[in-house]
């Protein structure tokens, strides 16, 4: 059906070019112009040239917020990837036992950041936590997630996989429920075990929901902060500094947007 004027559907596209514009394209084009200029927002912006990113490069800084994020954003992905997949395959049963487990999983992932990263820091205290007590009920001895720079980003890490899982359960369970039985009954009749009806069947069926769940945790995990200001504040040593906790120090902190940018 052809339009009844040639700008008919641009007139349409309108909305969300201008949405892209305001609220995308010129922040970005703000942010690389702000870039090149040091600026403390007390003072008139002064123009440095490229100097911000040399010295965010020499100085390294750069590439270790880069890496801590992608190690960050790695360990969620996967872990939340196959922690969701294993509880949906084993939550996909009718009953309300099976439903009161699958909403008390799904329940950690509609509470606020800042409630779950309280939440773990009380868990995780070396001296009042209960992960403290139970290992010294077992005689070993307490250790400081949250203090040790070898363990911060773990911990960090494992709070938000212990937030984003049931969403990725979820997910995962609506993939499954989309799996048509007559498949899932021939294979059986064709004399296909579980384990080979999962991996043959189930899981190639499942592809598009992983791919899914993959992407809207590798966004969730690039734009990790409130568990980082709430548990460590980027520390210790800088451990769990990730990117967009990295852009709030610059600006916040230290007071330089042209870094930050």
């Amino acid at each position: 059906m052809r339009p009844r004027h040639p700008l008919q559907p641009y007139l349409f596209l309108l909305p969300t070019f201008v949405t892209l514009g305001l609220f995308f394209v010129a922040p970005l084009v703000i942010a690389i112009k702000n870039s090149f200029y040091s600026w403390d927002m007390l003072t008139p912006p002064r123009w440095v040239g490229g100097a911000n990113y040399t010295a965010l490069v020499s100085s390294g800084e750069m590439l270790g917020i880069l890496g801590r994020t992608a190690g960050y954003s790695a360990m969620v992905v996967v872990a939340s990837l196959t922690l969701g997949l294993a509880l949906a395959v084993a939550l996909d049963r009718p009953g309300p036992i099976y439903a009161f487990v699958r909403g008390a999983v799904f329940s950690a992932y509609v509470v606020s950041w800042v409630a779950v990263a309280l939440l773990w820091m009380w868990l995780l205290d070396a001296d009042a936590g209960i992960v403290g007590g139970v290992v010294r009920a077992f005689g070993g001895r307490p250790t400081s997630w949250l203090a040790s720079p070898d363990r911060a980003l773990f911990a960090v890490a494992i709070v938000s996989v212990w937030k984003i899982t049931g969403y990725a359960m979820v997910i995962f369970l609506a993939g499954l429920q989309d799996v048509p039985k007559s498949v899932l009954e021939a294979a059986a009749l064709d004399g296909a075990g579980p384990a080979r009806r999962f991996w043959e069947v189930t899981w190639p069926l499942l592809r598009p929901s992983a791919a899914f769940v993959a992407t809207t945790s590798l966004l969730a995990s690039f734009q990790a902060f409130d568990v980082v200001r709430v548990m460590t504040q980027g520390g210790p040593v800088k451990a769990t500094t990730l990117f967009v906790y990295a852009i709030y120090e610059h600006v916040f902190v230290n007071l330089r947007v042209g870094r930050a940018s």
